[in-house]
């Protein structure tokens, strides 16, 4: 389990350097909820005591869960990644959290 605490701080700590760059509110909103949706998945596989494979696998589905959705908190909307257009740009879908 400690090998997949310091994988997961290795990835944290690129994702965190990343995050210095100048970054558009939306992707920083993305980054922020790949980071914390990963973290919420370890956290997860920890408290099930999941073995490693299942660690892996539960923090890349909290990543992968927390970059698709984002909260707008001014309209209370969150906006829901769909995919890319055919000029390869970002296509995000609004609506009730």
């Amino acid at each position: 389990m400690n090998t997949i605490r310091a994988a997961f701080l290795g990835i944290a700590s690129v994702l965190a350097l990343a995050a210095c760059q100048p970054l558009t509110q939306q992707d920083q909103s993305d980054l922020a909820g790949t980071v914390i949706g990963a973290g919420a998945g370890l956290l997860l596989a920890d408290a099930f005591d999941a073995n490693p494979a299942w660690t892996v696998g539960t923090a890349l589905a909290g990543a992968a869960i927390g970059q698709r959705v984002a909260r707008n908190t001014s309209t209370g909307e969150c906006a829901y990644y769909v995919g890319r257009n055919s000029a390869g740009q970002p296509v995000y879908r609004t609506g009730p959290c």
